[in-house]
């Protein structure tokens, strides 16, 4: 089965889902920092790299900007977002901390077990992201890792909860402070914790997990300070 994830150093082939290929691209280039943080994107540049029209390319760009990832400028064209500074991460990380340990233990009550399977299905494709190329795996970590915590917070039934973490875009800024493979393996030991206390429906138990989750996560981030 097919990734969906191609490198950038040739043009693409022409698969049915071409825009989502460019996507995956510009999006790996963002998280690696291969386009570094404030820098500038240019169209004609990405045409030229991946053999395609601007067509799925300005479509890309306008899905990594509805995330907070590029920035438009009248005049100017494309940018890549700034990072988050250390103030920055230190409130995200204290608002994930009042509502994701809450999300999670609504969960462990209302998730039903096609949900569950799920969440058991993105940790194990997690752990797989080790086989991709270091470049490739990080950014795929990362839309994996967005999915998890999505379909936890949908789990807890709390709409608003749900849209609040879904509008922060959580992980793509983070997973852009720091490239680094301890961040990854640490996140899949502690989704496994996560997982078990959910599968038990055991409530204390999962809003324990994910606040020591999101504590550890915290530390690893900020290394990159």
């Amino acid at each position: 089965m097919s990734s969906g994830r191609e490198r950038s150093g040739g043009p693409l082939k022409r698969p049915t889902r071409l825009g989502e290929e460019v996507y995956n691209v510009i999006y790996g280039q963002l998280m690696s920092r291969e386009i570094p943080p404030g820098g500038r994107i240019a169209v004609d540049r990405l045409v030229r790299d991946l053999g395609v029209s601007q067509t799925p390319i300005r479509e890309a760009l306008s899905r990594l900007e509805a995330q907070g990832l590029v920035v438009k400028t009248h005049l100017i064209g494309y940018s890549a977002a700034d990072q988050l500074d250390a103030a920055r991460l230190e409130q995200l990380y204290e608002l994930r901390l009042l509502l994701e340990p809450f999300a999670a233990g609504r969960a462990a009550q209302f998730m039903d077990d096609a949900t569950l399977e799920s969440l058991k299905k993105l940790a194990t494709e997690m752990q797989s992201c080790a086989n991709d190329a270091p470049g490739e795996a990080y950014g795929h970590f990362a839309q994996l890792d967005t999915q998890f915590h999505d379909l936890i917070a949908a789990a807890s039934r709390n709409e608003l909860v749900q849209e609040t973490l879904s509008n922060l875009h959580i992980h793509v800024h983070l997973f852009r402070l720091f490239y680094h493979t301890r961040v990854t393996s640490g996140a899949i030991d502690e989704h496994r914790q996560l997982i078990d206390a959910l599968e038990r429906r055991d409530p204390a138990a999962a809003e324990k997990a994910m606040r020591s989750h999101l504590e550890r996560s915290r530390q690893r981030f900020n290394k990159a300070f």
